[in-house]
Order: C-alpha cells, then sequence, then structure tokens
C-alpha cells in the first residue's frame, strides 16, 4: 500500500505535511487545508482562538505543518504567534487569486487559492508566492516611527489646504502658513471665519509639534558621516524602511524592490519596455527621487550621475526625458546605498562626498 493510500484509509497514520491557506480577517480566519499530496478539504471559519486550537491539533497529526496568509492591516502578530507554535508560516504579497478572471472572490476561494499555491511552492516552485520579509519586532518599531511622522506631515498639509479652501470660498488669499501663531492674529478676516479656521488651527499647532520632535528623534538617530545632500532624514527613512540591507543578494534584487525598473511587454523578437512596474516599496521609491534630484544638482562626481548629467542638460529635453533620467539616478542610488550600507563599496569608490 503507498504512502498515499495509507493516509486516505487509515485515519489514525500520521501525515507528512499539512498545509493551510489561511484568509485572515478581524473577527475570522477562514482555512484551506491540505493533507499530504491529497486534493484540498472545504473551507472552515475560526475565530482567532478557536483557530490555535485547531493548529495545535494539526501539529499533533504530521510531522510539519505549513501555512500562508497574505499581508494586509494585521501585519505580523499572528505570523509570530504561528511561528512560536512551530508552524513554518509564509506572509505572502496580495493579489487576486482569480486565475481565469471568474469575477468571483470569496473568502473560501482565496483560501483555497492561497492553499493551492503553498503547495506548488514548497513543491520547489518559488514563483508560485510572492513571500514578504518579516521584520523583527524592533525593526517593525523603528519603521513605524517614519511613518507616523509621514502620516504627520500629509495630516498637516491636509488641514492647511482645509483652511486655504475656506478662505479662497470667501475670495480670500491666505498665505501657506497661515495657522503659525505668529501669523494667523495678523490676517484681516471676517469674525465668522476667523472662528472656522480657529478649530483648525487648534488642530494643527500640536500635530506641528509632534512632527518637528519626531523630526529631530530621526535626525539623530542618523550616523554622523553621510553622503553630502542625500540628507539625515533620507537616510534614516530608507534605513527604517529597508530594514536590513544585507537580506538582498545582488543589485536586481535591491532594484526590483524600489519599483523603478522597466516595465516590459516582450514576445517573438520584438521588446518593448514601458513605465516603472512601481512593484515593491512605495515610501523607498519616493524617498530615492527626492534624492536623485538633489544629488543630481549637487554631486556631480557621483558616478551615476556623471553618467546622465550630459544627457540631462541637453536642449531640447522633454519632460519624460527627464523623469527616465531621474529614474536612472535613483534606481543606481538605491544600488550604491545597499553597497554602501554591506560594505561592498565606499563612498569615495562611488564618487560620492561626504560630509
Amino acid at each position: 500500500m503507498t504512502t498515499n493510500q495509507t493516509t486516505q484509509t487509515d485515519p489514525g497514520a500520521r501525515a507528512r505535511v499539512i498545509k493551510l491557506g489561511l484568509d485572515v480577517h478581524a473577527s475570522l480566519i477562514v482555512v484551506v487545508r491540505q493533507v499530504d499530496e491529497q486534493a484540498s478539504q472545504p473551507p472552515q471559519r475560526f475565530s482567532e482562538e478557536a483557530f490555535i486550537g485547531f493548529v495545535h491539533r494539526q501539529l499533533a497529526q504530521a510531522d510539519a505543518v505549513h501555512s500562508c496568509y497574505e499581508a494586509g492591516p494585521f501585519g505580523y502578530v499572528l505570523h509570530r504567534r504561528l511561528d512560536r507554535l512551530g508552524v513554518r508560516n509564509l506572509v505572502v504579497r496580495p493579489r487576486d487569486w482569480s486565475t481565469y478572471g471568474e469575477r468571483v472572490k470569496t473568502d473560501g476561494r482565496d483560501a483555497g487559492a492561497l492553499c493551492s499555491c503553498l503547495d506548488r511552492y514548497l513543491a520547489g516552485n518559488c514563483g508560485a508566492l510572492a513571500v514578504v520579509w518579516i521584520p523583527s519586532e524592533a525593526e517593525e518599531m523603528a519603521r513605524g516611527v517614519g511613518r507616523q511622522r509621514q502620516a504627520l506631515a500629509r495630516e498637516r498639509v491636509r488641514l492647511t489646504l482645509r483652511g486655504k479652501g475656506l478662505a479662497r470660498l470667501r475670495g480670500l488669499s491666505i498665505p501657506a502658513e497661515w495657522w503659525h501663531e505668529r501669523i494667523f492674529p495678523k490676517l484681516g478676516l471676517p469674525d465668522d471665519l476667523r472662528t472656522q479656521l480657529a478649530v483648525w488651527q487648534r488642530i494643527l499647532l500640536p500635530i506641528d509639534a509632534e512632527l518637528s520632535a519626531l523630526t529631530v528623534q530621526l535626525q539623530e538617530a542618523a550616523p554622523a558621516q553621510l553622503p553630502s545632500f542625500l540628507g539625515a532624514m533620507t537616510w534614516e527613512l530608507l534605513r527604517r524602511e529597508v530594514g536590513d540591507w544585507g537580506r538582498f543578494h545582488n543589485r536586481r534584487q535591491v532594484a526590483s524592490y524600489t519599483g523603478l525598473c522597466p516595465s516590459e511587454h516582450s514576445s517573438g523578437g520584438s521588446r518593448l519596455q514601458g513605465s516603472i512596474t512601481r512593484h515593491g516599496n512605495p515610501r523607498i521609491r519616493h524617498l530615492l527621487v527626492e534624492a536623485a534630484w538633489r544629488l543630481l544638482r549637487s554631486q556631480p562626481t557621483y558616478h551615476a550621475v556623471a553618467k546622465w548629467r550630459e544627457a540631462f542638460l541637453a536642449t531640447p529635453l522633454s519632460p519624460a526625458r527627464r523623469k527616465k533620467i531621474i529614474v536612472a539616478i535613483a534606481r543606481q542610488l538605491a544600488v550604491d546605498l545597499w553597497r554602501l550600507a554591506t560594505g561592498r563599496a565606499t563612498a569615495e569608490q562611488l564618487g560620492l562626498a561626504t560630509t
């Protein structure tokens, strides 16, 4: 009798591996289970605590238990909990699991697709799942500080524009920093408009204070010696977003993570490259593009700038061509920062002046 037949006919037999596809929600977890090479079973629904009990039973029935779920708003708490239990869990990139465009989405179908892809991944098909890097708790906390600062900056902009919009409705124009304590009392405004704007000002002032405190905290955490014009804030935000530069094994992985690589549609003898993929971390992409603009103007000896500077200064230069040059410099900058952080090169070797 084969092993597969034994598993199917003998309920007491110990399985070699159990695979669990998880569709995680705030109040429930939908699970599709596959035992060894058998067909996957119908979806089951659990609360989180009931699911942990279910996991304990699977661990008692198999030599190994593997699971996966999509990255999302629930972070890595469930992953760490499963890891402590002994489950080999993967957090994967979210995607549309509708294989043939059926336009039907249910929790059970998603969990089943995750389980099927996990089965192929464990069989050696590394392209079946896009596995997400899991930061340590310390790395996640450090990254959260930078993201909190960015959220506060966006909120300050939103409320500032809200106030300017109220003034514009009355045919008035007020300065961008209208809410500052030294500016607001001097504005010539109707009393009712001043009362409305004062509400937003009382919210904006503490937001600005918290934003300033986080800015100082991040800048002070940056190393003393940095490439000139890169900026302590940019360096620290990049470092915290990446977490561990050592997890990249080659320059292609670094460039892919930035989402600054060109998309491609090639078939037969034709090859067509398009706009950037925008795959990966958008925060890193934005930081790199900002840094590329500063380096282009201020670091002519940097090898990526030296390569593209003449083309950038050529006239006429279309806006599309200008963007492509900046993207090329930003992509190369990401690779060079990886080389700096991992000791593969020095700033002098890359042509980067340091402060």
